[in-house]
């Protein structure tokens, strides 16, 4: 059997694993993660969760096929309720909305409380997921940016902690320091701008008392994330 291979995203993620930590996939769905960091030795055993029995016994499949049951831990359950306290050093959140996430997290109060580091991988609702994490008592230690095909992903190495609030533009955008290692931040940058623009073009084309109140929010978030893009174009001269 060949060893599984990984989407460039999840790979970014398998990268981000320090070696020999305790680990936890948690909506694992075929185990793919777990399955490469094993097999490159990166880590020794892996916990890998599911909130629905089809989706692990996909996982349990990958296992059997590259030999590896007996180092995999499989738990049905939702979020990180088949996880004990202090059972794992990083958790792994993927493939899933950063509500979602942020729901995961708050459901479970020891994720809070320090110990264990999350590896968060939002697919949609990612100023949402920043802000709540930064108004929840967790800190963002570490963004990244990824391609795959035309899509930018963005992955999170969360703990808990204090962190500075996020300007509204930075909740969107995360926030950014001269020197920093982003070779795809100015097209993030730009694909947000554009985003945000037309967002705001609708709003004032509406009539609606409830797009009009939110004009102000919205004009105030192009602004900065405007004044991040010639910041961060600035840097790069």
């Amino acid at each position: 059997m060949r060893p599984i291979a990984l989407s460039p995203r999840l790979l970014a993620l398998a990268r981000q694993v320090p070696q020999g930590v305790r680990f936890a996939d948690v909506g694992t769905d075929h185990a793919r993660l777990p399955v490469w960091l094993l097999e490159h030795g990166v880590i020794d055993h892996a916990i890998a969760t599911d909130l629905r029995e089809g989706p692990l016994e996909r996982a349990r499949e990958t296992a059997r096929r590259h030999e590896l049951t007996d180092r995999i831990s499989f738990r049905l359950g939702d979020g990180l309720a088949p996880l004990e306290r202090g059972e794992a050093d990083l958790c792994a959140i993927a493939g899933m909305g950063g509500e979602t996430i942020a729901g995961i997290l708050a459901a479970a109060p020891w994720a809070g409380e320090g110990g264990t580091r999350f590896l968060l991988q939002p697919m949609s609702s990612i100023p949402e997921l920043r802000g709540w994490l930064w108004r929840n008592g967790f800190r963002i230690e570490r963004e990244e940016l990824i391609q795959e095909g035309e899509t930018l992903y963005v992955s999170l190495t969360v703990s808990a902690g204090p962190m500075s609030p996020l300007t509204p533009a930075e909740e969107w955008a995360g926030q950014q320091r001269q020197g920093m290692a982003a070779p795809l931040r100015s097209l993030y940058l730009t694909r947000l701008t554009s985003r945000v623009q037309g967002a705001l073009e609708g709003l004032r084309r509406s009539t609606r008392p409830e797009d009009l109140r939110r004009l102000p929010e919205w004009e105030a978030l192009a602004q900065g994330l405007e004044e991040m893009k010639k910041e961060w174009e600035a840097w790069q001269r």
